[in-house]
């Protein structure tokens, strides 16, 4: 659990859900909001395929 960067974009996003920095659902408000989980997730993943 104290690794950095986990193999697992939605294990990066839950551990950000705990924190408070991201919100359990996607509300779907404006285009996507700051703590939008869905953007969250794509974020986590854009940033392990660019450290792999």
């Amino acid at each position: 659990m104290g690794k950095k960067h986990p193999d697992d974009p939605q294990a990066v996003v839950r551990e950000l859900i705990k924190k408070g920095k991201v919100k359990k659902k996607c509300c779907r408000s404006k285009s996507r909001c700051g703590k939008c989980p869905v953007l969250a997730l794509k974020k986590a993943k854009k940033q392990l395929a660019k450290a792999a």
